[in-house]
């Protein structure tokens, strides 16, 4: 990490860091210290003062969602994600995640992304939705396939 550098981290990073990287301004969504308190999880008490809460803007979000719409990654990001993302498009800080979505995410929208406790992914994917029942193909991730009423998996799309 570079001195004095600007950092978005989401709650994968947090749990796999032992410590904060010295020197940066760390930033986090209150979505994400959202989750930290619903796990009941230390690092809050331990890093509070180091973090820096701020909220992502209207526009980022809507930036974010679009290009998870193109990616097929709509169905597999939270909120807390969307809100990640789109604070490190915002300030163009570099993202820590180790969340493999939001690094396809980061990579298809161009933020500088870094794994902190496992390797990143090695290219962007685009995800598709199969019906298990009738095999049919969607776009977009349902509830339940429309054709025959069965789940649907994620897979890769083909035309990556």
């Amino acid at each position: 990490m570079e001195k004095g550098e600007r950092l978005v981290l989401d709650t994968s990073a947090l749990f796999s860091m032992e410590d904060l990287p010295p020197g940066s301004e760390a930033f986090v969504t209150p979505s994400v210290v959202s989750e930290l308190e619903k796990y009941k999880d230390r690092r809050l008490e331990r890093w509070g003062d180091l973090l820096r809460t701020s909220e992502p803007t209207s526009a980022a979000i809507k930036k974010v969602k679009e290009a998870a719409q193109r990616t097929g990654d709509a169905g597999r990001i939270s909120s807390t994600d969307l809100d990640v993302l789109a604070l490190a498009l915002d300030m163009e800080a570099v993202l820590l995640t180790d969340d493999y979505s939001i690094q396809n995410l980061a990579a298809y929208l161009g933020i500088v992304y870094r794994p902190v406790g496992m390797k990143g992914i090695k290219r962007v994917l685009k995800w598709k939705y199969k019906c298990i029942g009738c095999g049919r193909v969607f776009d977009e991730k349902i509830k339940e396939c429309p054709i025959c009423g069965s789940s649907l998996r994620t897979v890769r799309s083909r035309q990556n």
